[in-house]
């Protein structure tokens, strides 16, 4: 597939990488000369200098020809711009990054595909999002949910109180008659090594396993593996930007109790002014003596999500010495990934990979609805809408050549979420949830096609 990317930034680079990881063939557009060459060194792409904005800069990066064309500078109108011209010129399909998230709640109404926009995607309402679905499953560190919540995946590390600690995947079923959720991945502990459970695979102490839950199955997840889904209420926020702003104007239409804490004395009138349910305090946030002046220890939640990573941390890890049951951080780092857990901090949110989770269904092959990249591990979750031609149609899942790296974590049948098992027949119009490996994507697409 033919990419084209305008932007080199921070998001732009990072897809550009998990791109050419894919062996696609990526054209990377910007006018920083020195952004350019770091990514020439990094990368195996092709680089062209000047604005995208230029029809003849577009035609040398050969537009005409593009399968998908995405535009990740950091001004919203010279996305839409870029993308309207590449449209016009040529491109297959393409995609705009915004932040003025009213372009995506009134898109059907505006009818941006008119102008030559198929997608808008903006990494700060997706982070917002991100935020609130962990909120609203606290006893998890990662979540995604499919089709409003029909299938939910969650992510959590296994403690000593776990009940099936010890237990193969089969017996942790045999506890609850009726299943509600089943693994999908599992990372041991100290190990950088993803393993696809099958019903002999031993749970241990300390693994690191993602589930796929329909309804009912959070709670039975959280009784058998001795974690309390705590009812969050009072929410500290760190940070003002547009995902602190947006985070705290969602929660507080949804009752919750929101301080917002942010230095800029300009910036906190603003926000004051506008969201008028929010306590919004104009102080430097890595102070600890104002953190406990403000009653941190009474916060059910506590959220960094200002311009530096390593502050985001720091104060999240001084929230949880002071009892704060959840913390969210967001970092721009995602080496900080791998330390998350160890050090402590619940949740940690990343925008460039929450774009790219965004963006990468579009290069998937298949009726690829959604997907996410598991953090940490090395596979993806994607979920697939069932053609009449699809290779998988009409069987059971044990007659399904499925590669062993692979599996099938769920089935949306007419918007109902259901734990799919061997004999489950799959159906034109089913939305199958279905986790693999990195090495075995082609074939499982294959299936789907």
């Amino acid at each position: 597939m033919k990419i084209i990317i305008a932007g080199a930034g921070e998001v732009g680079f990072h897809l550009a990488k998990l791109l050419s990881y894919e062996s696609q063939e990526i054209t990377l557009i910007d006018p920083n000369k020195k952004s350019l060459a770091h990514a020439d060194n990094q990368l195996d792409i092709r680089v062209v200098k000047g604005d995208a904005t230029s029809i003849a800069i577009l035609r040398e990066a050969r537009v005409d020809t593009c399968d998908l064309f995405i535009a990740v500078t950091s001004s919203e109108t010279t996305n839409i711009t870029i993308c309207v011209l590449a449209k016009q010129l040529g491109a297959m399909r393409t995609i705009a990054r915004i932040s003025n998230t009213e372009f995506i709640r009134f898109k059907d109404e505006v009818g941006f595909t008119k102008f030559g926009i198929d997608e808008l995607i903006s990494p700060e309402a997706l982070a917002a999002s991100e935020i609130e679905l962990s909120l609203k499953q606290s006893s998890f560190n990662e979540n995604y949910e499919f089709e409003e919540g029909a299938l939910t995946m969650a992510g959590l590390t296994l403690s000593r109180t776990a009940t099936f600690v010890g237990k193969t995947v089969k017996e942790a079923a045999e506890v609850f008659p009726e299943i509600h959720f089943v693994p999908i991945a599992i990372q041991r502990f100290g190990t950088q090594y993803t393993i696809i459970p099958r019903g002999d695979t031993v749970f241990k102490r300390g693994d690191n396993v993602v589930f796929i839950t329909s309804e009912g199955g959070a709670d039975e997840l959280c009784k058998l593996t001795g974690k309390i889904n705590r009812e969050i209420k009072n929410v500290m926020i760190l940070g003002g930007g547009q995902i602190g702003f947006k985070t705290a104007r969602d929660l507080s239409e949804k009752g919750f109790n929101v301080k917002l804490i942010e230095g800029n004395r300009d910036r906190a009138f603003d926000i004051a002014d506008v969201l008028t349910k929010v306590l919004v305090i104009n102080s430097d946030g890595r102070n600890a003596d104002l953190l406990e002046e403000e009653n941190i220890g009474d916060m059910d939640a506590f959220i960094a999500v200002g311009p530096n990573s390593e502050t985001n941390i720091m104060s999240c890890l001084v929230a949880k010495s002071k009892g704060v049951k959840k913390t969210i951080a967001l970092v721009e780092n995602m080496d900080y990934f791998d330390l998350s857990h160890s050090i402590g901090i619940d949740t940690l949110i990343n925008k460039k990979l929450l774009a790219a989770n965004n963006i990468f269904r579009y290069i998937r092959r298949g009726e690829v609805v959604a997907m996410t990249k598991l953090s940490n591990l090395n596979a993806e979750l994607l979920e697939f809408e069932v053609k009449s031609s699809s290779a998988v149609c009409n069987k059971s899942i044990k007659s399904i050549d499925f590669p062993r790296s692979a599996i099938i974590g769920g089935v949306i049948r007419n918007g109902v979420g259901m734990i799919a098992l061997g004999n489950f027949k799959i159906q034109a119009g089913d939305r199958v949830v279905v986790c693999c490996l990195l090495k075995s994507i082609k074939r499982v697409e294959k299936l789907f096609i």
